[in-house]
């Protein structure tokens, strides 16, 4: 059972965008960096910058209502970093394939294109054929066909930089997602970033084995976290 988390008498309170000093309040990984005692940043060591991104931006989508959600979360991004490009992709490819379903057709199309990019990015990294693809994303895909055809004369088959993709491309697609789901014509879609922060954090604890949370922090974020690989379909 994880322990109950106990919060300093001197925890800042949750609100969007970047702040000076806790005094101020502050956003969710600026919390996470006073958690984890770094210096006050909202772009703190403790956590990967992708997931970070993500983060910062389910924290200034949502409402002041909907932010308190957000607390529980926090203790569990510090230590949870890697170097490892599979952790980017993974967390693009989970925004992504979120927001497809609901956004727009003209943001669907983006979408399909970075789903389809990102496997690439992962076939390589794994040494596989270019048209393998995860089950998720081919069931994803399966269900916006025009998108998918759209999406296919769009891409171009020529090696995507990894370079380019941790740096540019991943960010990029984060923020369309976000935008797109934030947008969609669809119940609760506060709920539905919250949702997708909180599934993305479980699937870089998977992919993360070795996270070394800040000690003072522990016991809120420690707890199996096996990791396995992802079915492939061709």
């Amino acid at each position: 059972m994880t322990p109950k988390i106990t919060a300093p008498d001197s925890m800042p309170v949750l609100s969007r965008g970047k702040h000076r000093n806790p005094r101020r309040g502050a956003c969710f990984m600026e919390m996470a960096s006073f958690m984890a005692g770094e210096r006050w940043s909202d772009h703190p060591a403790c956590t990967h910058p992708l997931l970070a991104d993500l983060a910062r931006m389910v924290n200034d989508i949502v409402s002041d209502r909907s932010r308190s959600r957000l607390v529980p979360m926090i203790p569990s991004v510090i230590g949870l970093t890697s170097d490892d490009l599979h952790v980017d992709v993974a967390i693009t490819l989970r925004a992504a394939a979120t927001a497809l379903p609901i956004a727009a057709v003209s943001r669907q199309h983006v979408l399909a294109t970075a789903i389809i990019r990102s496997e690439r990015v992962l076939a390589e990294l794994d040494g596989l054929e270019p048209g393998v693809m995860t089950v998720h994303s081919r069931q994803v895909l399966d269900e916006a066909p025009a998108a998918e055809a759209w999406a296919r004369t769009f891409a171009s088959d020529q090696p995507i930089s990894l370079w380019a993709y941790r740096a540019k491309i991943a960010p990029r697609i984060l923020n369309v997602a976000a935008e797109a789901i934030a947008q969609a014509c669809a119940p609760d879609v506060e709920q539905q970033l919250i949702d997708l922060l909180a599934a993305t954090i479980a699937e870089c604890q998977g992919l993360i084995p070795a996270a070394a949370p800040s000690q003072q922090w522990a016991p809120a974020v420690s707890g199996s976290r096996a990791g396995g690989s992802t079915p492939r379909v061709d």
